[in-house]
């Protein structure tokens, strides 16, 4: 009786010692077999992270620190809606390039960014002159009318280019209505100019003006032409426009 008890008991022992030794047999196994995923508690996986290990990714003007240049963030983001919606509508042939004049600059600075956004690229920064009935040093006065001898603020979009009175130059479309839409007709283009010099800044403070055109310096004219021309996008801006622009 009592080697059938021991028996019984040894076999029992064993059954129970047995099946407490299957998880750890099996965890083992899975494990050199890769079968679970086991989460590495060492690595965070959270957006913060995640977001340290990606680049930063800059706007064109941050990286090309056109603040530094002299170009207000504020005609640059206006720039940059215009250009869009034109882009969207169809409307630029070379959507690459864009120009801007900031007339809420004097005369004497540097205000015409011709700019390669694809590419990253400032590739004209130069004095531009503005209507001799806009203002003297500063743009303050707008028309859209002929033979107002004033500058028009908004968006073009450039044209062919041809020989004229003031050489080589570049026609103009005007794209907003009762701003700049007569640009075309008024015969408002780019052209050089030999009253847009630094030596005139230098001399008097401000460079002379146009009769309502964007004139660039005569040695810088033919190069800016030859890469605005046909069907790119130029904004003058001036924060008194603003409020009358329907595309803004």
């Amino acid at each position: 009786m009592i080697k059938k008890f021991k028996a019984t008991y040894l076999f029992l022992s064993s059954l129970i010692i047995g099946l407490l030794q299957i998880p750890f047999a099996f965890a083992k196994s899975a494990t050199g077999n890769k079968i679970f995923y086991t989460h590495d508690t060492t690595v965070s996986h959270t957006p913060t992270d995640s977001l340290r290990l990606m680049p930063a990714i800059k706007s064109v003007y941050d990286s090309l620190h056109l603040n530094i240049k002299g170009l207000s963030a504020q005609a640059y983001e206006y720039a940059k809606k215009g250009f869009d919606f034109l882009q969207q509508e169809g409307k630029l042939i070379n959507d690459s390039i864009i120009s801007i004049i900031d007339f809420s600059l004097p005369s004497s600075e540097k205000r015409l960014f011709v700019i390669d956004i694809k590419n990253y690229n400032v590739l004209f920064q130069t004095l531009v002159a503005h209507g001799r009935n806009t203002g003297k040093e500063l743009a303050n006065t707008f028309s859209n009318k002929a033979s107002s001898f004033m500058s028009s603020p908004g968006f073009y979009i450039t044209g062919p280019t041809y020989e004229g009175k003031n050489g080589y130059s570049l026609k103009l479309e005007g794209v907003e209505s009762g701003i700049n839409d007569n640009a075309f007709e008024r015969g408002i283009v780019v052209h050089g100019a030999p009253y847009v010099s630094q030596d005139l800044v230098n001399a008097q403070g401000y460079i002379g003006r146009s009769q309502g055109c964007p004139a660039v310096p005569v040695q810088y004219a033919e190069s800016i032409i030859n890469t605005i021309k046909n069907g790119s996008c130029l904004f003058i801006f001036h924060p008194s426009y603003i409020s009358h622009s329907r595309m803004l």
